[in-house]
């Protein structure tokens, strides 16, 4: 994780070169306390970091702080060989030693305006480091509770600030610490005639009037508040959506239903079908008694018949309706036909004579032998 720690930068000099040389004594040992959602918990208001003397007197810890390059504030990321040409304005010296409860560094900047700049005020310095972090509960020497340790502390660089926050309240991302690293709060008491800063933010379109570490706070809230509403209104965009996806596949669900059971014929339309398909076939093998029906729609079997009668002229070029009437017409010929023969074969259309039984026809016949002689009575008979 990455750090900031901060103090404030005296006994400068210029060089004949015009380069500027100053100490700088920073990283201190004990307790520091930084906000829960700086330092990976942002279900805790505040966290008591804990800095342990063997972690910032370690020689690697003290080694790290050698020759590491001096910027003009914090940068964005942190300063390697791919971008130290544009970034370091100095750099610390090797004799970098415990002093106290801190260590001492040793400094030089080279960069012309970044000296005017220090000349002109901006005397604060701040160490960014990156370290383990660890939380786990415990008790200093000093008898402090702490939540969390320090541990494998190495520096990256040391940057010139405006406000180092030393002895007040600072956070990532502030006009001290650009972005970088992690500052403590309420590092220590306020320097005599200094004041801890202050800034004013709007919150539902109020204005309050709050420390860095404060405002920062509200504005990780509003944002996790922002990122909450974006969600619950995707996630209710989604749910209508879906409900009127699935809506549609029920209405679709509902016509297909309607369509099939509106293709269902009951029992008398079937019977109806089937007999008026019996018919049309008995009426096409009364005209055309060699036409083949079986496979063929209606439409087919009186195209067939038509032209089996008249020919293909008779149905070329023409309507289903035209081929529709011809059929009709040939039917109602085959019709009278059959008719004609029927009374030729019963007679002139009279009622048929009873059916006699034998001995009924034995005596109506020697009924008419007796009258044979009588010519009136075999007229009559």
């Amino acid at each position: 994780m990455q750090f900031i720690d901060t103090t404030v930068l005296d006994s400068t000099r210029l060089t004949g070169d015009g380069y500027l040389v100053a100490e700088a004594r920073c990283v201190r040992t004990g307790i520091q306390v930084y906000t829960g959602a700086e330092v990976g918990k942002p279900e805790l208001a505040t966290v008591r970091v804990y800095r342990p003397e063997a972690e910032v007197f370690s020689s690697d810890s003290l080694a790290s702080f050698s020759h590491i390059p001096i910027t003009d504030d914090h940068p964005r990321e942190a300063v390697t060989a791919a971008n130290w040409r544009d970034l370091a304005k100095g750099e610390t010296s090797g004799e970098v030693l415990r002093d106290g409860h801190r260590l001492r560094i040793p400094l030089i900047v080279k960069d012309a305006a970044t000296i005017r700049k220090v000349q002109d005020g901006k005397r604060e310095l701040s160490a960014g480091y990156t370290c383990d972090l660890a939380f786990e509960t415990g008790t200093t020497p000093a008898g402090e509770a702490y939540d969390a340790v320090q541990r494998n502390i190495r520096a990256n660089h040391l940057a010139i600030v405006s406000r180092g926050r030393a002895g007040s309240e600072c956070r990532i991302g502030d006009e001290a610490g650009g972005s970088w690293g992690v500052a403590p709060i309420n590092d220590e008491a306020p320097k005599e005639g200094r004041m801890a800063d202050t800034r004013k933010v709007m919150v539902d379109g109020l204005q309050v009037e709050t420390t860095d570490a404060g405002a920062a706070a509200i504005e990780k809230l509003t944002k996790d508040r922002d990122v909450a509403q974006t969600a619950l209104l995707t996630a209710e965009a989604d749910h209508v959506k879906a409900i009127a996806a699935k809506d549609a596949e029920i209405a679709k669900a509902h016509a297909e239903r309607d369509d099939a059971k509106g293709k269902i014929l009951s029992d008398a339309d079937l019977d109806k079908r089937v007999q008026a398909r019996a018919d049309l076939i008995t009426v096409a093998a009364t005209i055309a008694k060699d036409v083949k029906t079986a496979g063929l729609s209606d439409a087919a079997i009186r195209k067939a018949v038509v032209i089996a009668k008249l020919g293909d002229a008779a149905v070329a070029g023409k309507a289903d309706a035209y081929i529709d009437a011809r059929f009709d017409i040939l039917a109602e010929a085959a019709g009278q036909q059959q008719d004609g023969l029927r009374n030729a074969i019963i007679g002139d259309g009279r009622a048929p004579a009873p059916t006699l039984t034998t001995d009924a026809a034995y005596e109506q016949m020697k009924e008419r032998d007796r009258n044979a002689w009588n010519p009136n009575a075999k007229k009559e008979a």
